[in-house]
């Protein structure tokens, strides 16, 4: 990804998001496109036009930290968009490099504790994923829920985003797939502002742009999110559909790695879609086939 297109298009989306009301600044003139102009971001961020210009053109190279979070109040970015922006300062200036997880072995597998971890956890599914949300570890009931993931990538590893944009079932499987779709591409896209030199996660971008307008229209809206709790419904084949509270942490002892646990309310009926799913998960129905 070019790393001057990224930052510009970022900085663009984010800047046409915001009104002058919304930011205390008087609506003046005509405007040919939807947002701030230039020169009201660059007021808002206490630098000069042909300052702010220059960035938005994709020179943020040199930008130091007072100068991003002047942008990052001034654009009214989130977290996880302030995050991006200077994940992308650190790419323009060559200093990610220092800062991106290790590169893993082509089939990484949980260690023997790891995995003992999550088969520990029984009060619900418990799953590892990598910032390209490949699923790469789950509990019996993590992999009882993402059945239809691993039917569909028998040979490889499964993974959210292929499966969210190129298989139909998705659209059954998540209830708001809108919802899931976003939030997929977003993830994605603040891993990419992460680690923008990932081979993998180009050919990943490529294949997904290329096949799905649906994923292509939301990668270049720029959206970036942390994906830490929150509510989710799903629809399972075996016991229909069911919402689970979720915690995602990152995995200190394994960098670039998340863990997500999920729970139901207790004496829910996604409770008892758990129980149910536990019980199919166990029937040989519901076993691998060899």
């Amino acid at each position: 990804m070019d790393n001057r297109a990224e930052v510009r298009e970022f900085l663009t989306t984010r800047r046409a998001k915001l009104t002058p009301r919304e930011v205390g600044l008087p609506d003046v003139g005509q405007r040919r496109v939807p947002g701030l102009r230039r020169g009201e971001v660059a007021t808002l961020a206490g630098v000069s036009i042909e300052y702010y210009a220059k960035l938005e053109r994709g020179s943020l190279a040199g930008a130091g930290p007072a100068i991003l979070d002047a942008l990052a109040r001034a654009l009214r970015l989130s977290d996880a968009e302030r995050a991006h922006l200077f994940h992308l300062a650190q790419a323009a200036d060559g200093t990610s490099a220092m800062l991106r997880p290790r590169r893993r072995r082509k089939r990484w597998e949980p260690p023997v504790g790891l995995q003992w971890v999550l088969d520990a956890f029984t009060g619900g599914p418990a799953i590892v994923r990598n910032g390209r949300m490949d699923l790469l570890a789950t509990n019996a009931l993590g992999r009882a829920m993402h059945a239809a993931l691993y039917d569909r990538a028998p040979d490889g590893v499964p993974n959210f985003a292929r499966y969210t944009f190129l298989d139909d079932d998705s659209h059954r499987f998540y209830p708001d797939w809108p919802g899931a779709a976003d939030t997929c591409v977003a993830i994605l896209r603040t891993e990419a502002g992460r680690d923008p030199h990932d081979p993998v996660m180009h050919d990943l971008v490529g294949e997904l742009s290329t096949r799905s307008t649906e994923f292509a229209t939301r990668w270049w809206r720029h959206d970036v999110r942390y994906h830490g709790a929150g509510a989710k419904s799903y629809h399972h084949e075996a016991v229909g559909e069911f919402e689970l509270t979720y915690e995602s942490v990152d995995m200190l002892s394994e960098p670039g790695l998340t863990m997500t646990l999920y729970a139901a309310e207790p004496a829910s009926p996604a409770a008892d879609a758990l129980a149910l799913l536990a019980s199919w998960a166990a029937s040989p129905a519901a076993q691998p086939q060899r």
